[in-house]
């Protein structure tokens, strides 16, 4: 019963933090400290993926114009620049695997990538306070996104989400299209590591309690969906200082904990 308990708040806290910019892996390393179960790589690439059924459920219409409305320029202009930032993202995540790149288990490095990620995005919205921002995302932008989400991935902590839209906000685009972008190329991005994790899971005959991590990545999608539908009103008349003070906050608690403990 315990475990089903931490597999609850473990999914509660990965739905809200994983689109929300302030890192899901800080939050992770920060919980799990208090908790029996301990979440492994399969655990967490799988939940996040429930977290991507929210966006799904949120952007159905957008989805569905995307689908059926392929022929259409600006649509196949929009979903090519998407497939453009995955493709991006994916290369470089095979050419760090093939160099056995690992996370680091030292929760240290996390803390300092939330930090500095906190002091970036109060940084780029000064820079930008006084600009005026474009609804459309470019080509480049599409591109620098792919690769913020990489660089996401090498320093776990600066936050996927959080990186992507702030890079696009830095290159010019307003917060909404920003916002929108990231949480759809969230879709084919974490859906295919949550695919790649099970299938090495599976060719590896890797023991998991799958009813856990199924209990976790329903919770994770049901809180994803609130936290989606949430920002998406809320950048629409607020800037994202606050999540930068918020992120400064818990890279210091992070860095306290491992201090104190």
């Amino acid at each position: 019963m315990r475990e089903w308990l931490d597999v609850l708040i473990l999914g509660i806290v990965e739905g809200v933090t994983e689109f929300l910019p302030i890192s899901s892996t800080g939050h992770m390393l920060l919980v799990k400290e208090w908790l029996a179960y301990k979440p492994d790589e399969l655990f967490l690439a799988v939940v996040q993926s429930g977290a991507v059924l929210a966006v799904l459920m949120v952007f159905t219409t957008r989805v569905r114009q995307m689908v059926l409305q392929w022929r259409e320029r600006e649509t196949q202009q929009f979903v090519g620049k998407l497939m453009a930032a995955f493709v991006v993202t994916a290369i470089g995540g095979l050419v760090l695997k093939k160099l056995d790149f690992e996370l680091p288990e030292d929760p240290t490095p996390v803390a300092l990538a939330t930090l500095i990620g906190g002091i970036s995005i109060l940084w780029i919205e000064m820079v930008v306070r006084k600009k005026d921002l474009r609804d459309s995302i470019t080509w480049p932008v599409a591109i620098a996104i792919g690769a913020g989400q990489l660089l996401a991935v090498i320093f776990p902590g600066l936050s996927r989400s959080g990186t992507a839209i702030m890079l696009a906000l830095a290159l010019g685009i307003a917060r909404t299209p920003a916002t929108e972008f990231s949480f759809l190329l969230g879709i084919p991005t974490l859906l295919s590591a949550g695919a790649l994790k099970i299938y090495e899971a599976l060719r590896d005959q890797q023991s998991a309690n799958w009813l856990l991590i199924a209990w976790g990545t329903f919770i994770a999608a049901a809180t994803a969906f609130i936290a989606v539908k949430w920002l998406l009103k809320f950048v629409q008349s607020h800037t994202f200082n606050g999540f930068g003070w918020y992120r400064i906050a818990l890279g210091i608690a992070i860095l306290l904990v491992v201090k104190f403990t």
